[in-house]
């Protein structure tokens, strides 16, 4: 049944392919992804960082230069944002610095704006990082838009999120590209928390899944609390199968069946080296 969805998917993406305007609201996920059928003359391209669409929850796909982003009207944040991470993007000479924070004006209002965040005691957590969009001035602007943003507890931000965006790059580096989707988690169960006028929902967990396609193909995902305590990344480390039941998103739905299946259904830190 996953197969057919993904022929699917991938017929409609297609179809969409010639669409250049990247800024419209399109109608699903499939739209602005790149992908065609393999045959005798053309080689298969496919989006494998893109999540199945989602369907219990609002959600309007912007593609930037860098990444992908799933927004959601109601939380007025990602549902995820979903980036291809190369080498060579991990390098670059444009740097956060000279970077603010932007309303994107592609969503509706009311949306999350800077004022939503002023003495919040949030960060403006970023989503994709600056750190991966250094190679293209474009793409760093668009990192700081707040489609790819969510409130953040500042010791989370500084810390074990940023030791897992350091992480991600270095695995790019040694395996050439890698995969990532992330964004919050809202638990059922917890009274919801939301910041300024816009009514910005503050997560009460992130969660992040990493897939390596190189050689032998692996995953691995993590989830943190949305606090400042200490959190050590070895505890924290999830199967992409259980992230996928959390927070009810279908990561890596191009990959084989077969792959998927076994990428997806363990996880070891110990897998993962880095130099």
């Amino acid at each position: 049944m996953k197969t057919m969805k993904f022929y699917l998917w991938a017929a409609v993406a297609c179809l969409l392919a010639a669409c250049k305007d990247e800024t419209k609201e399109p109608a699903s996920a499939v739209e602005g992804a790149t992908a065609f059928y393999q045959s005798a003359e053309k080689q298969e391209q496919v989006m494998y960082e893109l999540p199945a669409t989602l369907s219990d929850r609002p959600e309007q796909i912007l593609r930037r230069k860098g990444y992908t982003v799933s927004y959601n009207k109601d939380t007025k944040c990602p549902n995820w944002v979903a980036w291809h991470l190369t080498k060579t993007h991990t390098y670059g000479k444009h740097q956060r610095s000279q970077e603010q924070f932007t309303e994107d004006s592609v969503v509706g209002v009311p949306r999350a704006t800077d004022w939503d965040y002023y003495n919040s005691r949030y960060d403006r957590g970023h989503m994709c990082p600056a750190g991966d969009n250094k190679w293209d001035a474009e793409a760093m602007r668009q990192s700081f838009l707040f489609t790819n943003i969510c409130p953040q507890n500042h010791g989370l931000n500084k810390y074990e999120w940023n030791d897992v965006e350091m992480l991600c790059r270095a695995w790019a580096r040694q395996y050439g590209a890698i995969d990532i989707v992330c964004g919050p988690i809202y638990d059922a169960h917890a009274e919801p928390k939301y910041i300024g006028r816009g009514k910005v929902r503050v997560p009460q967990r992130f969660f992040k899944v990493v897939l390596c396609r190189t050689g032998n193909p692996k995953a691995i995902g993590f989830i943190y609390d949305n606090e400042g305590r200490k959190q050590p990344m070895r505890e924290h480390v999830y199967s992409v199968d259980e992230v996928e039941r959390i927070t009810g998103i279908d990561f890596f739905p191009a990959l084989d069946d077969q792959v998927e299946r076994r990428v997806e259904a363990t996880a070891r830190l110990s897998d993962w080296p880095a130099e």
